[in-house]
């Protein structure tokens, strides 16, 4: 397994489509009309290219009963969202501005409206579909009787597939060669540590026997992340620890729980390049956490100088605000609608946003910080100063978190600041960092 070569300059932009667009909160009735919303993505491509992404990373797009992670079929676009011809001609807008695009997959569970799930209970335990699925039939089944079925993490409208059954592999395998052909460079995996590492390997393999230079990302919160890329012929996961570190030590203060992820970090890029993030559909904004004490530049210095191959959650850039909740709806505050264009914006994100132009721009001149090391030089409940290098590469990046201006020592090889402010004494090698400044500097 060698991961594709274009991922080293990749750095997504990631979408939540219904939100994103306004969809409706549940999938529409059979006869209903469908609802071309995918095209306002096209008017946000230009806006991706401006500031320095490179690809546009989709979340469910595929034909469900609510969320889109409760799909109902894998080979239509949501009716809510538009059909193939829109799906098409946003891939070819993205192609003509030489982006690519992820797609979501849902494939540890699908909705109680998926075909198969439908066909077993109606015919029974002898219908070929039943394998599919991990049930439970009562004694003397009759039609119009439901059995028991494994679900998702007891929510009982998501279906767990049986990843066992050679023919649901088969048909995962074919859903992802489907998109794939229509134009789509890689498939984030969802729910990836709830589904057996073997599954993933066999459909894996399938899969880059058409398509080689296709990306496949599996959804990780906690775990052995190296054995699950290694047993699942993955080529990343998402860096939840890494996440969790960054703003937590802004927050809190403590840059010494940063320093130890930063740790794990490496041992990770010794097999894989990890998908680095501040925020996704899943969790409250880095603004919500940050912004109130002036610590939210910090975290995107993090995440742009740090190895990984970066996303930007749409709205982050703008510094949207959104609190997760552990509610029936909770999720809505993060997956807001977004105006038609960019010229609909506030204006009060401008400077937010051009930020991220600055830092994506760093870091798409200096490309090799994707698969790069780091190494601390000093660490403190406040200040941090670390050099992220690669072979004969390397910068320098001091953060300082207090509210007084600090003065750090930074490596003999540190010269001239490129991005942030300080101002370096090079006979003496100290930095002068103001109020919770930072500054990336280049090394000779």
């Amino acid at each position: 397994m060698t991961t594709p070569d274009w991922v080293q300059h990749a750095i997504w932009w990631q979408v939540y489509p219904l939100g994103f667009t306004g969809a409706e909160k549940s999938g529409p009735a059979a006869d209903a009309p469908v609802q071309h919303r995918l095209p306002q993505l096209t008017a946000w491509l230009d806006y991706i290219l401006e500031m320095g992404a490179s690809g546009l990373a989709l979340g469910p797009v595929f034909a469900s009963e609510s969320h889109g992670y409760d799909t109902a079929d894998y080979y239509r676009i949501d009716p809510r969202l538009g059909d193939d011809a829109d799906f098409d001609e946003l891939i070819s807008q993205a192609r003509a501005r030489g982006l690519r695009v992820l797609l979501d997959g849902v494939f540890n569970h699908t909705g109680r409206s998926f075909a198969p799930f439908r066909k077993a209970l109606e015919q029974g335990p002898d219908a070929a579909e039943a394998r599919w699925f991990h049930l439970g039939w009562p004694d003397g089944w009759k039609p119009g009787v439901e059995p028991e079925y494994g679900d998702f993490e007891g929510h009982h409208q998501l279906v767990a597939l049986n990843h066992g059954e050679p023919e649901v592999a088969l048909f995962v395998a074919d859903v992802m060669k489907h998109w794939l052909r229509r134009g789509a460079d890689g498939w984030r995996l969802d729910a990836a540590y709830a589904v057996p590492s073997s599954f993933w390997a066999a459909v894996l393999d399938d899969v880059r026997t058409e398509f080689p230079d296709a990306w496949f990302v599996g959804e990780y919160i906690h775990g052995d992340y190296t054995a699950e890329v290694e047993n699942g012929k993955l080529d990343s996961v998402t860096q939840y620890e890494l996440w969790k570190a960054v703003w937590s030590s802004l927050s809190d203060g403590n840059f010494f729980e940063l320093e130890w992820a930063l740790q794990r970090h490496n041992m990770f890029l010794e097999t894989f390049v990890p998908l680095t993030f501040v925020g996704n559909h899943d969790v409250t904004r880095i603004a919500s956490r940050l912004a109130p004490s002036g610590r939210l530049a910090h975290a995107l210095v993090l995440l742009f100088t740090l190895p990984g191959t970066p996303v930007v959650y749409y709205g982050d850039e703008q510094g949207y605000r959104g609190i997760k909740e552990d509610r029936a709806g909770g999720d809505d505050d993060v997956r807001p609608l977004f105006p038609a264009a960019p010229d609909e914006l506030s204006a009060v994100g401008a400077p937010l946003y051009r930020l991220h132009q600055t830092l994506i721009g760093l870091r798409r001149r200096h490309a090799w910080l994707h698969g790069a090391r780091t190494r601390t030089h000093s660490v403190s409940n406040e200040q941090l100063v670390y050099e992220v290098h690669d072979g004969g590469n390397s910068l320098v990046v001091a953060l300082n978190l207090a509210a007084a201006a600090a003065t750090v020592e930074v490596p003999a090889a540190a010269r001239d600041v490129l991005a942030g402010e300080g101002g370096l004494d090079v006979p003496g090698q100290r930095l002068a960092l103001p109020a919770l400044g930072w500054a990336v500097l280049r090394t000779s």
